[in-house]
């Protein structure tokens, strides 16, 4: 089992009898207290016994206008959430019997992820989603045997739903597995870049668990003495869903105000883990950037004309950088392939 501690007692976790949570209620952070095994995935998750794979490989990072792009979209359902489902069923699995119930809620992405492991693996999985949802994406879902639930409401409700729903709530934003598993990326930037990390690394922003495993993969390297800097993490949100921002640069948010983006993956108004992305990115000197629409639709265009076909959400980062005076040396983390949202 992960070891993991509480964010808001302190307590480590000892069993799973009080599902993502600890039992006071706060949310579980990893603790990876073991040295960085270079090249090495199992060692880097010492705590899984059995590992699930579909057929994952090291993303490439490829050179498009001065920046580097890892393209995450070359996972097996197309986006980095395979990152954290991998680690999460894999260790689900040591804890619930093959038949077991799983729920999982998305806007879509982590549902298709969750839906793909959590069947391989032998559970019935329930993804439950905004009704909004895109069409293709609840494609996705469906077709890997998963059963979908749409949801009226805001994301909150469609979370309570899932939580509420028997069987185990494999959240990907609440158990802590998910965003260990994200910590694999760091890694691979470090060994892609020649164990030179970028200055500056982009990452857009919604739930929080990319921003904050690619900060946890970072940090291990520090302390494993493989490096002795952390990169710039540049945080990016849409003007329309952008509560760390608006923590971090200090204007008003209003999270009930009902105004959709085309960027349909990053829609968490009230992340549960917001006060910890705050805290982690204040701690390393990281900076939130909110991009346009329109900045948005135009630079999927142009990467579009790059050959580098990306969903909207992912295209975010790339507007970004274009706004940044000195963006040399940054690599953007492209997170999810253009045929989900076309």
């Amino acid at each position: 089992m992960l070891s993991a501690y509480c964010s808001v007692c302190g307590k480590e976790r000892q069993s799973f009898n009080y599902g993502p949570l600890c039992s006071c209620g706060g949310i579980l952070i990893p603790r990876v207290d073991f040295k960085y095994r270079d090249g090495d995935f199992k060692g880097n998750y010492p705590y899984l016994k059995q590992l699930i794979s579909l057929g994952e490989v090291v993303t490439p990072v490829v050179n498009v206008a001065g920046l580097k792009l890892k393209l995450e979209y070359f996972s097996p359902t197309y986006s980095y959430k395979d990152r954290g489902s991998r680690v999460l069923i894999s260790s689900l699995m040591e804890h619930l019997p093959a038949g077991s119930e799983i729920n999982e809620d998305s806007s879509g992405n982590a549902g298709a992820s969750i839906a793909a492991y959590g069947t391989s693996a032998g559970y019935k999985v329930n993804i439950f989603v905004p009704e909004d949802t895109m069409k293709n994406k609840m494609n996705q879902i469906i077709s890997y045997g998963a059963d979908i639930h749409s949801i009226k409401g805001t994301r909150e409700d469609v979370a309570n739903a899932a939580w509420s729903h028997v069987g185990y709530y494999a959240s990907h934003v609440l158990n802590p597995e998910f965003r260990d598993g994200m910590r694999q990326i760091s890694y691979e930037i470090f060994q892609q870049t020649n164990y030179r990390i970028p200055k500056r690394i982009f990452i857009p922003v919604s739930a929080g668990t990319l921003l904050l495993g690619v900060i946890a993969g970072f940090r291990h390297l520090m302390s494993s003495g493989e490096t002795s800097d952390m990169p710039e993490i540049i945080a990016v949100q849409t003007e329309a869903v952008c509560p760390l921002c608006s923590r971090m640069n200090g204007f008003s948010y209003d999270p009930s105000a009902i105004t959709k983006s085309i960027a349909d993956a990053l829609v968490s108004r009230n992340p549960p883990l917001l006060d910890i992305m705050a805290r982690e990115m204040k701690r390393y000197g990281g900076k939130c950037v909110v991009v346009t629409e329109d900045e948005i639709i135009s630079a999927r265009a142009d990467l579009a004309h790059s050959g580098i076909y990306v969903e909207y959400s992912s295209a975010t980062v790339f507007a970004a950088a274009r706004k940044i005076h000195g963006s040399e040396n940054a690599l953007l983390i492209m997170t999810g392939n253009g045929l989900k949202t076309p």
